[in-house]
């Protein structure tokens, strides 16, 4: 059930000061944050009326997917209801006035390490895998040992009393996390003349060709697929789930078209939502 109170707050994975943090505020500036332990409970207090939306990493430019909502996206009844691209840059938090020769370890996600390997690398800096980024700024705070040092935003740094002494750290300067939104409710209304993803899942039938006839009917349809990923279901080789956005509005009779083959040659599929494609998307295309 939800309350008045709900409906001011935004869920997201992590402590305060993370990566999604950052993106919850940028898609949300008015509402109220909630961080949660795990993707799962973030999207738990959606279900159960404790927030309105859950903010979601769902892939980077550089580290790939993010493997684990795509195991919790076919267990959820949430709908996705946006997009957000968040240029990640990464900034090396330290204890206030630690100078970067002191500097023997950095801790972070293991995802924020990999994408400032060379940098740390150069530096002569040990990485260790943390929790997540803002975790582990809040770890480095708490510790107050100088020879430690964390990667994260600089939101974390100013959350946890932290000083940057080198900022944009990250190896690849088009580093990008896009993020998904989830909702109890779908949206509503969408304008067809305006440029629009819709994303879903399936299982394709145990038979030959089955996905190639599945892509084909897309394909011949003019509908661009952006993102396909596989996955297996409960640990079983046999059995493999697909998650897929593609660009296209669900009454346009090309998708309508390509669905329908896609129903004939799926064991089950699902749409998760059809959303306004971010600028970031559109500006990139153009």
């Amino acid at each position: 059930m939800t309350d008045k109170n709900s409906e001011n707050l935004v869920s997201f994975q992590g402590d305060l000061g993370a990566y999604s943090n950052l993106a919850a505020k940028q898609l949300f500036p008015d509402m109220e944050v909630l961080p949660s332990r795990t993707f799962e409970d973030a999207l738990s207090a959606v279900d159960e009326g404790k927030v309105k939306y859950a903010v979601i990493p769902i892939e980077n430019s550089v580290a790939g997917r993010v493997a684990d909502i795509h195991y919790l996206i076919p267990h959820s009844n949430l709908h996705i209801i946006g997009e957000h691209f968040l240029r990640i840059n990464h900034h090396l938090l330290v204890i206030p006035g630690t100078k970067i020769e002191d500097l023997k370890i950095v801790r972070s996600h293991e995802q924020a390490l990999g994408q400032c390997r060379r940098t740390m690398d150069a530096l002569g800096i040990k990485r260790e895998v943390f929790a997540d980024t803002a975790a582990a700024a809040k770890h480095v705070s708490e510790l107050g040992d100088p020879s430690i040092g964390a990667v994260a935003s600089s939101l974390a740094g100013e959350i946890y009393g932290l000083e940057s002494i080198k900022k944009d750290i990250e190896d690849a300067s088009h580093n990008t996390t896009r993020f998904v939104v989830f909702s109890r409710e779908p949206l509503k209304d969408l304008p067809q003349d305006e440029p629009t993803m819709t994303s879903f899942i399936f299982q394709v039938r145990n038979t030959p060709a089955a996905l190639y006839k599945v892509m084909g009917g897309f394909a011949t349809n003019g509908i661009n697929m952006t993102k396909l990923e596989s996955y297996q279901l409960d640990g079983a080789i046999s059995a493999t789930q697909f998650y897929a956005d593609i660009e296209g509005h669900p009454d346009d009779i090309g998708v309508k078209h390509a669905f329908d083959e896609l129903a004939f040659f799926t064991r089950e599929y699902r749409i998760l939502g059809s959303y306004p494609q971010s600028q970031y998307r559109i500006n990139k295309r153009g």
